[in-house]
């Protein structure tokens, strides 16, 4: 047992958690305890730096704590049209969230007709024996999301879940569990962003997801945490009979950021498309597991990964599709490219296929490169500079999955602000160049 899973259970002791809750924390405590600490003999941790994480002293603040939000912050989220709800330093905050429909309630506000929900849903999706982390957000659960849409329903507005962290060693376990009845359309956005002076700060994020019969789902994480921030965080979906899932992943790095897709196609005629992008740069690890499985026939997947890793940062890709022995006619393709700017920089990449069945189309794929030296050739010999060339070749890496975001205020608010991430030395980069970026 390491000493952090030792400093986990005792800050669950400060906690007051639900009492419908105390069975699940229960056996999960006991699991987490049990649980072997990943190591680099560790298949799927063997690249993932654990040492920060073990080494660092948390704290869970008191609810009674009421953080001000500076302009600065609250001009940094989303100005987006929706349900909003902000937690900071992992506690819920009403004075800048706003009013929820029925189908948006806190684990803590749910009547018993919810709470028959939620327990019948959480904790199931996940696989919590095997992805350790999710054992801990269990141990550690004090309170949660539900996102309930009724079959034949619509939400009006999309759902945007602000995870902002504003104080040093701050540990924060966030619970989100999405549930579409057959038919049921929605769109949920998780934000995860830290101000500047936020060091050390650690976050379990933890969301399970059901969608229904023919029922679809818009969702996007975003990792926009500051520096020295550390982050492990999962997304477990199960799709049915013809469910459909459009998700977007997004990461800019932190001192470790790590994030597990767990796909299962329960159903025939499930869609899956996931696109991500990650930037890390300095000396950020950035770590992406997905692992799609196709358990029945006649299912769709897609799934496309693009990194750019800069300066001395590190990258982690590893995709894996499972396809079972009756996933026959199942269409699955798996892509990751990824973009060295720097020689100190290192990218492990990692496309798996598992095949079981015999009448399936399957593709996976990775690569790794440099700027193509003649194409910033061809930008000098215009006018451009060097360093303004390798921004635009940059950013051109990555935007054209940044133009396939459906949702146009959150392709707004990310373009622009990735554009300038390129151009960060604004002697390197004329502000017209960033001006032509940014509108492009």
């Amino acid at each position: 047992m390491s000493d952090f899973q030792q400093q986990a259970i005792r800050l669950t002791a400060q906690q007051q958690p639900l009492v419908w809750l105390e069975s699940l924390r229960a056996q999960a405590t006991d699991a987490w305890l049990a649980q072997p600490w990943p190591t680099r003999k560790t298949e799927h941790w063997k690249y993932t730096p654990m040492q920060g994480l073990q080494n660092t002293q948390l704290q869970v603040l008191s609810s009674a704590a009421k953080p001000i939000l500076d302009s600065a912050q609250q001009n940094d989220l989303i100005p987006l049209d929706a349900y909003r709800l902000v937690f900071v330093n992992g506690i819920f905050n009403a004075e800048y969230s706003s009013s929820l429909p029925e189908a948006v309630i806190r684990f803590s506000h749910a009547n018993a007709e919810q709470q028959a929900l939620i327990e019948k849903y959480l904790g199931k999706i996940v696989e919590g024996e095997r992805h350790l982390f999710a054992t801990l957000n269990n141990a550690w659960l004090d309170d949660g999301v539900l996102l309930h849409v009724p079959r034949n329903q619509r939400l009006e507005k999309p759902v945007y879940i602000v995870n902002l962290v504003t104080a040093d060693a701050a540990a924060s376990n966030q619970r989100l569990l999405i549930v579409l009845d057959e038919n049921a359309q929605a769109e949920v956005v998780e934000h995860y962003c830290s101000s500047l002076d936020a060091k050390n700060s650690f976050a379990n994020a933890l969301t399970e997801i059901h969608i229904g019969d023919n029922a679809s789902l818009h969702h996007y994480r975003l990792n926009m945490e500051e520096e020295q921030a550390q982050h492990i965080g999962a997304v477990h979906v199960d799709l049915q009979r013809n469910a459909r899932l459009r998700g977007f992943a997004l990461a800019l790095g932190s001192r470790l950021m790590r994030v597990d897709y767990q796909l299962n196609h329960r159903g025939q005629g499930a869609e899956l498309d996931l696109q991500g992008v990650y930037l890390p740069r300095n000396q950020q690890v950035v770590d992406y597991h997905t692992n799609v499985c196709h358990w029945v026939p006649h299912c769709k997947s897609n799934e496309v990964f693009r990194g750019i890793v800069s300066d001395s940062a590190q990258a982690i890709f590893n995709g894996r599709i499972y396809i079972h022995q009756d996933a026959q006619k199942t269409l699955a393709e798996l892509s990751n490219k990824n973009m060295l700017t720097s020689n100190k920089a290192e990218v492990n990449t990692k496309p798996e296929l598992e095949i079981y069945a015999d009448d399936v189309k399957c593709a996976h794929g990775a690569t790794i490169s440099q700027l193509n030296a003649n194409a910033r050739y061809y930008l000098q010999s215009r006018g451009l500079s060097r360093a303004e060339a390798d921004v635009m070749l940059s950013f051109g890496f990555i935007n054209e999955l940044l133009e396939q975001i459906a949702q146009p205020v959150v392709h707004d608010y990310l373009q622009p602000r990735l554009a300038k991430l390129f151009g960060r030395d604004n002697s390197l980069i004329a502000a017209d160049v960033l001006a032509e970026l940014a509108d492009d």
